[in-house]
């Protein structure tokens, strides 16, 4: 399994490195993907890791109204939300998309929806236009 994750700097990202502070440990199939702000996340990057075999792909950020960048977070989870509704047109089951809105201190939260991200990606088995592209298992 093969999860990207791609987190805003000022939140998500803090509170995954606070997990590994305090030992918490979150699946090995996610690779976190630190980015200005979950509002500059664009379409293409998300489309494009699930073209190159991503299994799947969140995108975390700040807390609805803490958004050091004032609305990122809203544009992240529109983006998403529009995502997910499109990618069955691909052949993609929408659930292999998510956002999650994290606290900088909720480390718990970050470990919690890693974990049950990834059960739910293992449950839809591997991206099927993962065979596509050119990177081994």
């Amino acid at each position: 399994m093969k999860i990207i994750a791609f987190a805003c700097q000022w939140c998500a990202y803090r509170s995954a490195d606070l997990a590994g502070t305090l030992k918490y440990e979150y699946p090995s199939s996610i690779t976190i993907i630190k980015v200005p702000c979950s509002g500059r996340v664009e379409t293409e990057f998300i489309l494009k890791a699930l073209a190159e075999g991503a299994d799947g792909v969140f995108v975390a950020g700040c807390p609805k109204n803490e958004c050091h960048y004032r609305k990122g977070n809203f544009v992240a989870e529109l983006k998403t939300s529009i995502l997910s509704n499109i990618l069955p047109e691909f052949g993609l089951e929408s659930s292999r998309i998510a956002f999650l809105e994290v606290s900088s201190s909720d480390a718990k939260k970050f470990v919690e929806f890693a974990r049950n991200f990834d059960e739910r990606v293992r449950s839809l088995g591997r991206n099927p236009i993962r065979r596509y592209s050119h990177e081994k298992d």
